[in-house]
C-alpha cells in the first residue's frame, strides 16, 4: 500500500487558450489583443495575421491561362482567388430589333473621327464630345455588349455547399462589376463595332456599272454612300471565384482588369457575296483593347475596439452618443486594409475607394462609397485615399508583368 506521502502532486492545469481555439471563441477579444498590445510589451500594432492595418496582402496575377478564351485572366490576392475568361460573340445589327439606319449613318461619324485621330496618333489626347460619349454609352448599355456573370465555386469557402442556390453575394458581386464597367466607360464602343464601306464607284466604273445592269444611277448618290455597322462584339465575362477568404470584390475585379487588357478580338469583316460576317484565323490581325485607363479598387474593414458598437449605431440616442464620443476621440478604431474572412466578420463598417491615374501622375477618385456606420470621417478618407493612390502603383506593376 502506498501513502500519501509518496503520491507526486498533480501539475496545475493551465487556465490558457491556444489562440486557435481563443479565435473562435473570442474572435473580437484576439484582434482586439493584436491591434492593441500591452505597453509594457514595446510590440507595435499587428493584425492577427500578421499584417499591419494598412497592408495588403501579397498578390499575384497571370493572364492567357485559358486557351478557349479571347482572353484570360487570374489574380490570387492573399488565398482569395479569382480567374475570369472573356469570350467574345457577334451580333448582327439585323438581329437588334431597336437598330435603324439613322443611328448607323450618326455613327459613322464618330468612326471617321477615330480614325483621323488614329492616324494623327494623338488617340490619348482626345477629348470626346458629348454626343461621341452618348453614342458610346447607348451603344455599350443599350445593346448590353459587356455581359459578366460571377460564380462560386463549390467548396470555395465553408458556407457554399453543392447543389445550393446562387448567394446573394454572388447577385450583388454581379451587379456591383456591370455598374462599374459601365460608369467607368472602360471597354471602347469602337473596339467592338465590326463595319463595312460600300465601295464608291468612280465616273468610269459607275458608267461601265450603268452600262452592265442597265441602269442610271446619278454619280453624287453613288460617292455619298456611308459606312455601315453590319456587327458588334459582344463580350461575355465570366467570374469565378475558386478560393475565398475574404475581400471577393478586388479581387473579381482586378481579375477583370487583367483580362480585359489580354482580350482580343479577330480581324472581321461583310462578305457581300454570302452576306455574313467572316472573321480571320490568324492571330496577327487580331487586335487589343484600347482599354480606359486602369481602375484599381482598395477595400477597408473598421474594426472598433467596443463590440456593441456597431449595434448600438441603429439606435438614435445610443448612436447620437457614438458620434460625440468618436468627436471627442474616446472610440478607438483600426481601419483594415484588405480584409480577410475573419476580419470581416469582425468589421461592421466597410469602405471600397477605386483609383485611376493620368499620364501625369495625377490621382483620379474613381468610385468612392462607405456604408454600415459613421466613424469613418473626411480625414480617415483623405487617408485612404492615399493608400489607393499607393495600390494603384503596385497593382499597376504587377499587371504589366503579365
Amino acid at each position: 500500500m502506498v501513502s500519501a506521502a509518496t503520491v507526486a502532486p498533480a501539475a496545475p492545469q493551465s487556465l490558457s487558450l491556444p489562440p486557435p481555439q481563443f479565435a473562435r471563441l473570442q474572435p473580437h477579444a484576439y484582434l482586439l489583443a493584436h491591434l492593441s498590445p500591452p505597453v509594457a510589451s514595446n510590440q507595435p500594432s499587428a493584425r492577427a495575421n500578421g499584417r499591419a492595418p494598412s497592408q495588403f496582402r501579397v498578390t499575384s496575377a497571370n493572364s492567357g491561362s485559358l486557351t478557349h478564351t479571347n482572353g484570360s485572366g487570374m489574380v490570387r490576392l492573399g488565398d482569395t482567388t479569382a480567374v475570369c475568361g472573356v469570350r467574345a460573340e457577334l451580333l448582327h445589327t439585323e438581329d437588334i430589333p431597336s437598330w435603324s439606319v439613322s443611328q448607323s449613318s450618326n455613327a459613322n461619324k464618330r468612326r471617321r473621327l477615330a480614325d483621323s485621330i488614329k492616324l494623327s496618333g494623338q488617340s490619348g489626347d482626345h477629348e470626346e464630345t458629348e454626343a461621341e460619349v452618348e453614342e458610346d454609352r447607348a451603344h455599350i448599355e443599350d445593346l448590353n455588349l459587356l455581359v459578366p456573370n460571377l460564380s462560386l465555386s463549390t467548396g470555395c469557402a465553408p458556407g457554399f455547399l453543392p447543389g445550393a442556390p446562387p448567394a446573394a453575394l454572388t447577385q450583388a458581386l454581379s451587379h456591383k462589376i456591370l455598374s462599374l464597367l459601365h460608369s467607368t466607360r472602360l471597354v471602347r464602343a469602337e473596339d467592338l463595332r465590326v463595319w463595312y464601306q460600300p465601295p464608291n464607284l468612280g465616273p468610269e466604273e459607275l458608267e461601265r456599272h450603268n452600262d452592265e445592269e442597265h441602269m442610271d444611277v446619278d454619280a453624287d448618290e453613288a460617292e455619298s454612300k456611308p459606312a455601315e455597322i453590319k456587327a458588334f462584339w459582344v463580350l461575355y465575362i465570366d467570374i469565378m471565384i475558386i478560393s475565398l477568404a475574404g475581400n471577393p470584390f478586388d479581387a473579381a475585379w482586378m481579375s477583370v482588369l487583367t483580362a480585359l487588357r489580354d482580350t482580343k478580338l479577330p480581324k472581321a469583316w461583310w462578305d457581300v457575296d454570302n452576306e455574313t460576317i467572316l472573321c480571320s484565323d490568324s492571330i496577327a490581325e487580331s487586335r487589343k483593347l484600347s482599354l480606359r485607363g486602369l481602375p484599381i479598387p482598395s477595400s477597408f474593414g473598421v474594426f472598433e475596439a467596443d463590440a456593441a458598437a456597431g449595434w448600438r449605431a441603429v439606435v438614435i440616442p445610443d448612436g447620437e452618443k457614438l458620434k460625440a464620443e468618436e468627436k471627442k476621440g474616446t472610440v478607438q478604431k483600426w481601419i483594415l486594409a484588405d480584409p480577410d474572412g475573419y476580419e470581416e466578420g469582425l468589421s461592421q463598417e466597410r469602405a471600397c475607394i477605386i483609383v485611376d491615374k493620368e499620364q501625369n501622375g495625377k490621382t483620379v477618385i474613381v468610385s468612392m462609397e462607405k456604408h454600415g456606420g459613421w466613424t469613418v470621417d473626411t480625414e480617415d478618407l483623405r487617408q485612404l485615399v492615399d493608400i489607393s493612390a499607393r495600390r494603384w502603383d503596385e497593382m499597376k506593376q504587377i499587371m504589366d508583368q503579365c
